[in-house]
């Protein structure tokens, strides 16, 4: 591995998936990816009432819970 690299391409598996990598390289893709962190606010109260009137990807496909979650 050189001083620059982050990893060591010759060890690396290949990707299965890399959109989001070439959409953050400003590279065209088929369609916008998104980046989730599931585990942002599982302790708030708030959060954990909001997220318990629907599934994990209802949340994700719903602007509006979406936007909701990311605030708390």
């Amino acid at each position: 591995m050189g001083d620059g690299d982050f990893f060591d391409s010759e060890n690396f598996p290949p990707l299965k998936n890399d959109t989001f990598l070439r959409a953050a390289w400003g590279k065209v893709t088929d369609y916008v990816p998104v980046w989730c962190m599931r585990q942002a606010g599982r302790y708030l109260p708030e959060f954990r009432e909001t997220r318990a009137t629907q599934d994990f990807f209802t949340a994700c496909r719903t602007p509006a819970i979406c936007c909701e979650l990311t605030l708390q």
